[in-house]
């Protein structure tokens, strides 16, 4: 296995830099991308790099240091130049949500691997197994957001695009050899259509960590007045809710209802420096959510016909089985949203599902008759 040597990325810090490096990119007919965030060290996370790489050159481009590197919208819009990723959704997510990028013409190397067969479709592993490269994945826990960037961080960076151009190739004819084409620019459909959710704070949240703990209403009480606070502390500190206090400590403390801060440092999930900067605020709504009156629980989405259930299950079914026979992962199949559409649905004929979302001209030829046998039976 090879550790590689590369030439030094060329690190992008202003916007001069950066609409030359557009100018260059749009001759390009494919390139590869990546992107580094710091979501488990920030209240909000952000978008700290993005690195690509041509089959010439890689680069890095910082946009922490930029004001406006909305230039590179127009190189991600652009349905002739192919964008590599490996594991492409969050990416993707994170360049709309930061950026309002919209990205065309992709090709996801995880995705095709999974469609391949591979069990272990980590870009680590990938690169091991087809190109026998080791990437060691050492930085994928750090602070992204830290200025000035150490050099083993860019290197690293760097790492996660250089090789995807070789990484797709290989991965492009093994599909090819096997007919599977069609099916993996399907499948990159389903595993890049996302929704981007809002990050703003939802103070009912509460209800849905609280329900399958079968808390009584004044322990509800008690557990909102904790989850209120603990995002008030996030935003002060900066920090991830999650990992400031984790949901199974909120469920601990609502539990077992502590009214000294010795108490405490005994719930694990609960870091001992939050419970010395902030234990008394713990207590004080502990006790304040005891004896506070709990507001009234939000409606619940009504669950769908025993029918259309029943339809939906018989789909799941047929899915795994289709699944095991081709070694594969049930979602390379079809995706678990697409399968409740078409109970929703109930089509009648093969023609009905044309223009279903997760359903192309693939999937149609190949398991429509299968499919629509299964609903209907």
């Amino acid at each position: 296995m090879t550790l590689p040597m590369l030439a030094e990325a060329t690190y992008i810090k202003n916007e001069r830099d950066l609409v030359k490096l557009v100018d260059i990119l749009s001759q390009e007919k494919s390139i590869a991308f990546d992107t580094e965030s710091n979501s488990l060290h920030a209240y909000r996370g952000q978008t700290c790099l993005i690195q690509l790489s041509t089959t010439a050159e890689d680069f890095v481009i910082d946009p922490l240091l930029i004001d406006d590197i909305s230039t590179l919208g127009e190189i991600f819009a652009n349905p002739d130049i192919e964008k590599i990723f490996h594991a492409a959704e969050y990416d993707l997510i994170c360049l709309k949500r930061d950026f309002d990028f919209d990205v065309n013409n992709i090709f996801d190397t995880m995705a095709a691997a999974r469609v391949c067969g591979y069990k272990r479709v980590g870009l680590t592993n990938m690169l091991e197994l087809v190109l026998d490269i080791e990437h060691p994945k050492t930085h994928q826990t750090d602070d992204w957001a830290q200025r000035p960037l150490p050099t083993d961080y860019i290197r690293y960076a760097q790492m996660d695009t250089h090789f995807l151009h070789a990484l797709r190739d290989e991965l492009y004819k093994e599909l090819e050899d096997a007919g599977q084409l069609k099916e993996a620019y399907e499948f990159f459909e389903d595993v890049t259509t996302f929704e981007v959710k809002s990050q703003a704070f939802d103070p009912d949240g509460f209800w849905d960590l609280g329900r399958p703990h079968s808390l009584k209403r004044n322990q509800m009480a008690i557990l909102r007045e904790l989850y209120i606070l603990r995002d008030q502390l996030a935003q002060m500190y900066d920090y991830p809710t999650h990992r400031l206090i984790s949901n199974k400590a909120l469920i601990a403390i609502t539990k077992q209802f502590p009214r000294h801060r010795n108490q405490l440092y005994d719930i694990r999930g609960l870091p001992g420096w939050v419970v010395r900067q902030n234990g008394d605020e713990i207590i004080e709504a502990v006790i304040y959510g005891r004896s506070s009156r709990l507001p009234k629980r939000p409606p619940r989405t009504p669950p769908p016909p025993a029918d259309e259930v029943e339809r939906y299950t018989a789909l799941h079914t047929w899915r795994k089985e289709v699944a095991n026979e081709r070694d594969v992962d049930s979602d390379v199949i079809i995706s678990r949203h697409t399968l409740w559409e078409i109970a929703r649905l109930q089509p009648k004929t093969v023609d009905d599902l044309r223009g279903l979302k997760g359903i192309g001209e693939w999937r149609l030829k190949t398991y429509g008759e299968q499919l629509i046998e299964v609903v209907n039976t």
